[in-house]
């Protein structure tokens, strides 16, 4: 895999990811499907789902690798997007890893990731983290990700 390109900010982040779900034709209600740590990744789930929101696709949460809790990720009046509790059935024609299931410390095994892609040939895979945090833990050699898109909190700047 190849650095494409190299953007900033949030659009950085989710232009591109837009763009991707854009171009590999994905068709009315086909699903997305996010899998990542609870709070932590859930709001940035959210923004992507929110930066997709006119594609008509269904999206949903899949808290660590557990998918009997899948949940819907809806759009909610003057909110944005949010995780529903309304249980799904999964059909992902996309699944997009979140950099924090290969943190360190998280209650789930790389293993346990590549099974769940496993029992879902042909959906392509996305991986999004922060920080480098996919080449760090040795995730990039692990997965056959179809995307990856690797932002930078750096620095961050407290005034008081």
């Amino acid at each position: 895999m190849e650095l494409k390109e190299q953007l900033s900010g949030v659009p950085g982040m989710l232009r591109p990811f837009k763009a991707y779900l854009r171009e590999i034709g994905l068709a009315a209600g086909d699903q997305v499907v996010y899998y990542g740590c609870p709070g932590t990744c859930t709001p940035f789930i959210e923004l992507l789902g929110f930066a997709v929101r006119d594609l008509a696709l269904e999206q949903v949460y899949v808290p660590y690798v557990d998918e009997a809790a899948a949940k819907v990720v809806r759009p909610i009046e003057g909110v944005g997007m949010q995780v529903s509790g309304d249980a799904v059935g999964l059909d992902p024609k996309v699944i997009v890893l979140m950099g924090g299931l290969s943190m360190p410390g998280i209650p789930v095994e790389r293993e346990a990731v590549q099974a769940v892609v496993a029992t879902h040939p042909g959906a392509k895979v996305v991986g999004i983290c922060f920080m480098r945090m996919f080449e760090k833990m040795g995730w990039l050699d692990a997965f056959d990700f179809d995307l990856i898109i690797d932002a930078a909190i750096d620095p961050v700047k407290i005034w008081q």
